[in-house]
Order: structure tokens, then sequence, then C-alpha cells
């Protein structure tokens, strides 16, 4: 195992994700303030390489350098603001989501009940 290798990629996944929501905070200001330009940046944004956040930002400065330093600058302050508690919340939402699998498997061992389909958590709306 790798500990430091998966620190890498979750590191680009975490970049990543944090491209796309500050994308989607600086489309909602520009639906605020220039419509048109919130609807290239949402056109873009459905056909570019939203998953590589710097793919993105990278083909996004060769059409609007403009917009790719916006989002470059909302991404960073994000980052700043959530990293601080985000290694506490995962943990403690992965070690509460392993009780409650747990849980339900040894409920489900002792009582026979089968394993159910779906739990609210993992249902979607229609």
């Amino acid at each position: 195992m790798d500990l430091k290798q998966i620190a890498k990629d979750t590191a680009k996944v975490m970049s990543s994700y944090l491209t796309y929501q500050a994308m989607r905070i600086v489309v909602s200001q520009l639906n605020e303030t220039n419509p048109p330009l919130a609807y290239w940046l949402q056109n873009f944004s459905a056909t570019a390489n939203i998953q590589n956040g710097e793919a993105y930002i990278e083909t996004l400065l060769h059409e609007k350098p403009d917009l790719a330093i916006r989002i470059m600058t909302v991404r960073e302050h994000i980052a700043e603001e959530v990293t601080e508690f985000l290694p506490e919340m995962v943990l403690t939402g992965i070690m509460q989501a392993n009780i409650d699998h747990r849980k339900q498997y040894l409920e489900r061992t002792v009582t026979g009940l089968p394993l159910p389909e779906s739990t609210p958590e993992t249902e979607t709306e229609p």
C-alpha cells in the first residue's frame, strides 16, 4: 500500500472537486451580473473536462483567461476555508459510516433478514 500515492491521488481529486465548486459559484455570481457570460461558462463547463480540474483551468485560460483566473481565485479561497476542518470531517464520516454498516450487517446476521436494496442515504429522488 503506497500511502504517499494515495494522498497525492486524493489531493488531485479534491483539487478537481474544488475547481468544480468554484465554477458553480462563479456561474451563480455571473447569473446575477452577466447572464450571457454565465450561460457561456455553463456550456463550456459541460463540454470541457471538468473531471480534471487542472486541464479544465488550462483550457479555460485559452478561451477566457479572466474567468479562469476568477475560478482559480475562488477555488483557492474555498481550499483555505475548507481544508482546516476537512480531515476530521472525512475521518469522522468514514468511522460513523463503518459503524452503521457493521451494525446493519450484524443485525441482518443475527435476525436472518435479507440485505435491504437501498438505505435512505443511498436512495435517489426520481
